[in-house]
């Protein structure tokens, strides 16, 4: 439970450095945060986390649990029965990578503005937000520079601080509520109704997009279950939103006591988190939510790396290089994610400057990510074979949540145009990637993957046949063999329609990643002979993928057993040497001309043409087995399209024809 503490509720255990500050700009000025405003605001905060936060993530969503893990992609996983499910799985999973670079933004900067004008002994922070900026651009470069490190120790003691965390905030609500109990007023729903059509708020309905903020880490609850578990969150959140709502009725609490003071009424920048503290305490207070923040950050940015992993996994997004830091398999690196982000939240802090600037961009990104959610818990609860039910989800949760997107879309103009264009990048290589795939397999003829067995003859004679010279004593393909021997239709080709490859051995790797991090074996089928070698090798998520290491000692072991014959070379510096020559063919399967393909539409031969160059500019398949140092041959090999018939193409005449 501990754990959990650190883990998943650092978003969303940040909100109130900035949620009250928002709803006080909304009134316009602190002398308009008059307490029927105050009181319908934090109604309708209460009663947000209770719909949103509690019965749709806590009590439903984590029920849709994907063998224990959760998250938008998780879900989609478990219920892609219909195709036109993917849609939603995009757009939300998008939008909440684009949530990714906001949130370490918002919370670094909203805990470090606290120092303005704070004295420590003879010193005086100084009020120039330029200060603040640099303070924040360092605190945020340490977080992402550490990441690739591994976070294990650092993360053991998230725990223990957001439990202090939460412990004061709860408190310094507590303490705070006490000059005003008719703040709690604000627990009954009637203030949370009235608040929306209320002269005294000049909004309107718009307030929703600044009490919005108060959920936003929710769908992070949802995402993090895989790796603390469903129980410890059903445990941990009554005492996490305790704390939450103590500290918004303390805020709120503090505002009906001096929203008249000379000092505060026509500001319209207050933010009662840091101003309700006795001056003894704000020191710490700052001190710890940095802190807070920090694990905030933290836990959004491993989050983008565990969501992006799914959506490679489940061909979404384009390979890239997933490191392992720690021992566990939920703690993972990816380098290009992790510069990327940093650079888009660094380009955030210092375009926004403010936190206040940048709480018009937050929040958009996550009302969409919470709609396309729900879309799919609907088909869950479907499948569970409750329709009146899901129906009723469905209804009450995208009609409320489509409330909030609205409102938060007045952010557009004023900073939200960033979410919009950040989610829409993702988006579109996403769709890129994932439809591209689909249009190139439907053009792909049906004979493209050949059963190996078929051509076993073949490659036994063509090893033998020494009129074809010897292109490598070992040649070794790394592509999947499926337990039917099954295998891609390119990769025959390669061998044997292009320049006939003869090898002594031919060798096909199936490179398997397991869950146990330091596993490393393999299965070996000869097939019923000498020289054609199917291997299954399955190495642990910490393992070295550098195949030339192990297969070597495959081929020594295999000869150890009488298996495939000597290899011993006529020439060698090592006298002991057994082993030939290794030669890996990597294939680059493409469309030979995708402007030529006149029977593709031009939507097709953008996504296919854009799926291929996404492959060119990802990580090459010979980095990834850290192949870059063996002897590697690239091939261009053309996809095998269904056969078309040009109807333009006719016969005209034929001249000169001897009889």
């Amino acid at each position: 439970m501990l754990i959990t503490l650190g883990i998943v509720y650092g978003d969303i255990g940040t909100s109130p450095l900035y949620v009250m500050n928002a709803i006080i700009n909304d009134a316009g000025k602190m002398k308009q945060a008059v307490p029927e405003y105050i009181i319908g605001s934090i109604s309708l905060i209460f009663w947000t986390l209770m719909l949103i936060t509690t019965i749709k993530y806590v009590c439903i969503a984590m029920k849709a649990d994907n063998h224990s893990e959760g998250g938008i992609f998780a879900l989609f996983a478990l219920v892609r029965t219909k195709k036109w499910l993917i849609i939603p799985a995009l757009i939300g999973g998008s939008a909440l990578l684009a949530d990714g670079t906001l949130t370490p933004a918002v919370t670094v900067t909203s805990a470090m503005e606290g120092l303005k004008g704070q004295s420590i002994g003879s010193f005086t922070m100084s009020n120039d937000q330029s200060v603040i900026l640099v303070m924040v651009t360092v605190i945020l470069l340490t977080i992402f520079v550490i990441q690739k490190f591994g976070t294990d120790r650092i993360g053991k003691s998230f725990g223990p601080i957001m439990l202090i965390w939460f412990s004061f905030i709860g408190i310094t609500g507590l303490l705070n509520i006490t000059n005003d109990w008719t703040v709690l007023r604000a627990l009954s729903p009637i203030y949370a109704v009235k608040i929306l059509t209320s002269p005294v708020n000049h909004v309107g309905i718009f307030i929703l997009g600044s009490v919005f903020l108060a959920t936003t880490g929710a769908e992070a609850l949802y995402s993090d279950m895989g790796q603390v578990g469903k129980y410890n969150i059903y445990a941990t959140w009554p005492f996490v939103y305790s704390m939450l709502m103590l500290n918004y009725l303390g805020q709120g609490a503090w505002v009906m006591s001096h929203y008249l003071d000379k000092q505060y009424m026509n500001l319209n920048t207050v933010n009662p988190f840091y101003e309700m503290l006795p001056g003894q305490t704000k020191i710490f207070a700052i001190l710890i939510a940095t802190m807070a923040a920090i694990i905030a950050s933290q836990a959004l940015i491993t989050g983008s790396y565990t969501l992006v992993e799914e959506a490679i996994g489940l061909k979404i997004l384009p390979r890239l290089r997933v490191k392992f830091p720690g021992d566990s398999k939920s703690q993972l690196y990816i380098g290009s994610v992790n510069w990327l982000l940093c650079l888009v939240t660094l380009g955030i802090v210092w375009s926004f400057r403010t936190s206040e600037h940048m709480e018009a961009a937050y929040g958009l990104a996550i009302t969409l990510t919470m709609l396309m959610t729900t879309i799919l818990l609907h088909q869950f609860i479907v499948m569970k074979k409750h329709p009146v039910a899901a129906a009723i989800f469905v209804s009450f949760f995208f009609t409320l949540e489509t409330l909030f997107f609205i409102s938060s879309l007045v952010k557009f103009v004023h900073g939200g145009y960033i979410t919009v264009i950040i989610t829409t990048l993702i988006l579109m290589v996403m769709v890129v990637w994932y439809f591209g795939n689909k249009r190139r397999d439907m053009y792909l003829d049906e004979s493209q993957s050949v059963s190996l067995l078929d051509y076993i003859p073949q490659l036994e004679k063509l090893s033998k046949d020494e009129r074809v010279p010897l292109y490598a004593t070992n040649l070794v393909f790394l592509n999947r063999i499926e337990s039917d021997y099954s295998i891609k239709r390119s990769i025959i080709y390669s061998i044997l329609d292009q320049e006939p490859k003869r090898a002594k051995v031919y060798w096909f790797i199936t490179v398997n990643q397991t869950d146990k991090p330091y596993e490393c074996n393999y299965n070996v089928d000869m097939m019923n002979t000498r020289n054609v070698v199917d291997v299954q090798l399955n190495l642990g998520f910490k393992k070295s993928q550098h195949v030339n290491i192990y297969i070597r000692q495959i081929v020594n072991g295999l000869m150890n057993d009488h298996v495939i014959d000597s290899q011993t070379p006529d020439y060698s510096m090592m006298p002991d040497r057994r082993v030939g020559s290794f030669k890996f063919v990597i294939l680059n399967e493409q469309f030979q001309d995708l402007g030529a393909q006149e029977h593709m539409n031009s939507w097709d031969r953008y996504l296919i043409g854009g799926r291929i160059l996404l492959q060119n500019l990802t990580l090459p398949p010979a980095l990834w087995y850290g192949l870059e140092f063996s002897d590697v041959t690239e091939e261009k090999v053309p996809l095998f399209l269904g056969s078309h018939v040009d109807h333009y193409l006719v016969k005209k005449q034929v001249k000169n024809v001897k009889k």
